[in-house]
């Protein structure tokens, strides 16, 4: 199937490669050593296993989103913003696991997962004026997030100060 924005099938290949070099780096970038054993985290956290399916189930309800949002788009500008918006939120996602497992900064983590959120955000509104359904799609990864940020605030909170901090300023 072919319009044009070009095949469906070279859009979704395209679409599947960026969401997997997002989820690549980000676990890449994901170390659980002796560093994150020794956090005091939730009672209520789940187990390590839930990560990886939800992280998964959230890529590819993104790819269906964005492929979905993109045949809809009606303008080269529209196509554009929504690039820009995927590559921005993939990089904030990629940036979060590098503030909080590879520089071992929860707080700085909790900054930026601030803009993660807002980028996700975005997303939903951008795709929901193309599709409606692309918007609900991204919805469990807006939650997601969201969860996330809470459990990444309650563990600077059970964890903080963290090293380079004096009196709470870096």
């Amino acid at each position: 199937m072919s319009d044009a924005r070009g095949p469906l099938g070279r859009q979704v290949v395209i679409a599947v490669l960026a969401a997997t070099v997002v989820m690549l780096a980000g676990g890449l970038a994901t170390m659980l050593g002796p560093w994150y054993e020794a956090l005091r985290k939730p009672v209520w956290q789940p187990p390590g296993w839930v990560f990886g399916p939800a992280w998964t189930t959230i890529s590819i309800l993104t790819v269906a989103a964005a492929v979905r949002a993109w045949r809809r788009a009606e303008s080269l500008d529209t196509r554009r913003w929504l690039i820009l918006a995927f590559v921005l939120n993939g990089g904030l996602n990629f940036l979060w696991s590098v503030l909080f497992f590879t520089l071992q900064r929860p707080d700085w983590a909790l900054v930026e997962v601030v803009f993660l959120w807002l980028s996700i955000l975005s997303l939903v509104i951008l795709c929901g004026r193309l599709s409606r359904l692309s918007a609900a799609l991204l919805s469990p990864y807006l939650l997601w997030v969201g969860f996330a940020g809470f459990l990444n605030w309650t563990i600077v909170q059970l964890n903080a100060p963290f090293p380079g901090l004096v009196r709470g300023v870096p």
